[in-house]
């Protein structure tokens, strides 16, 4: 009898302390947790400890890991989804874009030269006046404001729009920077009747521009001005982030900050090379065997990304490379008069071979800015040649923008694994300004979100975000449920519906911004999801993603952020 005592008490012991070891310290109950697992599983309670998802179940059963020190949190039926990710955007500069003054949000030509009368109004005589990430496309009138017209805006100060790829100056921009009749520059639009420049000027030609030196932040504003940004993103449920051009500097900042523990999303952070002047097979070795990692080092904050290039320029300023010419109605918006330009591309096939084959050889994941189906095209055709020597299905090949994939592209994506990063906010501001520009059946193939999902074509979303601060007021909004809106709507900013047959469904969007982009960075073993053994990382919505109204998904927010088992946001009352 003793015996059975001295076990039976022994017994408790253990068991008791079993239950500590297998303690939450965060228990979620009465929620609708979307798990986007294999079967799309919808669970009602999750138990975290330290920064992995413990469990998945039923209330009854996660209630069951309860301890002294859990937390539980009651969601009263609210809707759980795995932390979204965001495959591409900018938090370098978006982060410092409005440190100094708040970038405005026209509409309209009247908006434009208003602001730029106030910036007139407030600025000395002979101080710039810039406008970045300025997209004419995006105005109602679908024009670049005319010389005389900017001119009068601001008589006496140098005005340039910048667009990233092309832009506008001013006639006092020309005087101070000296560009004239006789400047002799490709990227000097001149009229063609009178030679004089017509104040269009291409990215070639921003290295004339006389504009001042930018402000230097320090090492620790640009801390905190990330800091900030990326709480901006947890607003919308954003745990993770691929930064779409940096370098081996921005990795050592942003593991800086791991190390302090103010992460608050994952960074993927891809390396753009360095590519100017002559491209060769060996001056890009040299530049590979000098880097410190290759794609995939790191830890589960910081990563390094794939090797990035820009093949061309972009469709809102008429550089996209195109497999056709851009046509009368684009020479009108964009000043080109040359009835056979295509757009510009930065590589020669050559070039370009040399640099696939030797990240391939490297074992690096390669990806590049390629906006144009001309450049969609020429880059598919050099993936099918490395492929050729080394296989490159395994290193998960993409591309950034792409906008244009005819059937064949999709096809030989398919082939080769190569991804599709696609960024919704393009097609909800643009695709009206294409179809304008292109005509509709050009336009068949403008996001085919649709035939690359049905083809098994992986799409990753992001959003390109660079400037301003607001997630939907943004140049390019980074609101990740306007993104899914789109995709699953079609509609545009202006209130179209274009190409509805290429829409995905709701629980396909929602993959394209979780498990789809945890894919493309080789995470999706640890995130991407809402199942046991994955990081802790998940959003609690203002709304049910899956029920509520079609058009109130791009309006849901986060109420609750969580990354890493800590909670990075929050809209309402936690326990």
């Amino acid at each position: 009898m003793k015996i059975n005592i001295i076990s039976i008490f022994l017994a408790a012991i253990l068991l008791n302390s079993c239950k500590t070891m297998a303690s939450a310290d965060i228990i979620i109950i009465n929620g609708k947790i979307i798990t986007v697992d294999g079967d799309f599983t919808i669970a009602e309670a999750l138990a975290i400890s330290d920064d992995t998802i413990m469990s998945v179940g039923t209330n009854e059963s996660i209630l069951q890991l309860t301890g002294e020190k859990t937390r539980i949190i009651d969601l009263a039926g609210k809707t759980v989804i795995p932390g979204l990710i965001d495959s591409h955007l900018h938090p370098e500069s978006a982060s410092v874009s409005e440190l100094y003054d708040e970038i405005p949000d026209v509409k309209t030509i009247i908006q434009l030269l208003d602001w730029i009368k106030s910036q007139a109004a407030r600025k000395t005589e002979g101080e710039w006046i810039v406008f970045p990430k300025f997209f004419s496309t995006r105005l109602i009138e679908m024009r670049q404001p005319d010389l005389k017209e900017l001119d009068m805006a601001a008589p006496s100060n140098p005005v340039f729009l910048n667009g990233s790829f092309g832009g506008m100056i001013n006639s006092e921009a020309m005087k101070l920077s000296r560009i004239n009749s006789d400047s002799d520059h490709p990227g000097i639009i001149k009229d063609k009747y009178t030679g004089r420049p017509t104040g269009f000027i291409r990215a070639s030609a921003f290295s004339l521009l006389k504009l001042p030196e930018e402000k230097k932040l320090s090492y620790q504003e640009e801390q905190d001005a990330l800091v900030e940004m990326l709480k901006r993103y947890n607003r919308y449920g954003i745990t993770s982030l691929f930064s779409g051009s940096g370098d081996f500097e921005s990795v050592k900042i942003y593991k800086d900050m791991s190390e302090k523990k103010i992460l608050t999303a994952r960074i993927y952070q891809n390396i753009l090379l360095p590519t100017a002047g002559s491209v060769s097979k060996e001056s890009v070795e040299a530049i590979l065997k000098s880097y410190e990692g290759s794609t995939g080092s790191g830890d589960k904050w910081v990563r390094i990304g794939s090797l990035k290039v820009f093949m061309d320029g972009g469709i809102l300023t008429g550089t996209a490379w195109l497999q056709e010419p851009w046509g009368e109605k684009a020479g009108k918006i964009f000043g080109i008069e040359d009835p056979s330009y295509r757009g510009i591309v930065n590589y020669s096939r050559k070039e370009l071979f040399d640099i696939v084959s030797v990240a391939n050889e490297f074992d690096w994941s390669f990806t590049a800015h390629a906006t144009g189906d001309g450049s969609v095209n020429l880059l598919l055709d050099v993936f099918r040649e490395v492929n050729m020597k080394k296989s490159i299905k395994e290193k998960r090949f993409s591309i950034i923008h792409g906008n244009f994939f005819s059937e064949e592209a999709i096809e030989i994506m398919k082939e080769l694994g190569v991804y599709a990063n696609i960024q919704a906010a393009w097609f909800y501001k643009d695709a009206d300004a294409m179809v304008s520009i292109l005509g509709n059946k050009r336009v068949e193939s403008f996001h085919p979100n649709r035939s690359m999902t049905d083809a098994g074509v992986m799409i990753n979303g992001g959003s390109d975000h660079m400037v301003k601060w607001d997630a939907n007021t943004s140049i390019n909004p980074y609101n990740p449920f306007l993104g899914m809106w789109a995709m699953i709507t079609r509609k545009t900013e202006r209130g179209s519906v274009v190409g509805s047959s290429e829409s995905v469904t709701r629980e396909e969007a929602l993959k394209i911004y979780t498990i789809n982009n945890a894919r493309a960075s080789f995470e999706e073993s640890i995130k991407g999801s809402i199942e046991p053994g994955k990081l802790a990382d998940l959003a609690v919505l203002s709304d049910d993603y899956l029920t509520c109204p079609e058009d109130d998904i791009k309006d849901i927010e986060a109420l609750i952020t969580i990354t890493g088992g800590k909670i990075v946001y929050s809209n309402m009352k936690v326990p």
